[in-house]
């Protein structure tokens, strides 16, 4: 069985959202390709940034229920922003969408591919045997 190992040193930062790093001891691995908070239509969901990204993680959850894993065994999520995203607005609905599942994290800004798209998120997987 493949299995995520958070790694968190005690000289730097704790943070029960992210660990700074992950080993993945074994086994198959999943790599979701960027998802942005589009609904089963294909259209972005309205109301800004909160509303995107929870779609978004749903994506992201929807790939990995497909593949047999959940947010236990994702190692790594990279979160793109678009510049006049607000990281804090966004962030809020994590934890109920992702719940208490850290994750080595990413965040950038930058220009995100799709018109109208304020995030973009991809995650990598140990999937379970």
């Amino acid at each position: 069985m493949s299995t995520v190992t958070h790694v968190n040193p005690p000289g730097l930062h704790a943070n029960p959202a992210f660990s700074q790093g992950t080993i993945v001891e074994s086994g198959r691995t999943l790599y979701v390709g960027g998802q942005n908070g589009t609904g089963p239509d294909g259209e972005l969901v309205e109301g800004g940034i909160a509303p995107q990204t929870a779609q978004a993680l749903r994506n992201v959850l929807a790939v990995l229920d497909a593949a047999g894993a959940g947010p236990e065994h994702v190692a790594r999520l990279a979160i793109y922003l678009a510049p006049e995203a607000d990281l804090m607005e966004g962030f809020a609905v994590v934890g109920e969408v992702w719940g208490p599942h850290p994750a080595a994290v990413t965040v950038l800004r930058v220009g995100i591919g799709r018109p109208g798209a304020l995030v973009e998120i991809e995650a990598v997987a140990a999937l379970p045997a």
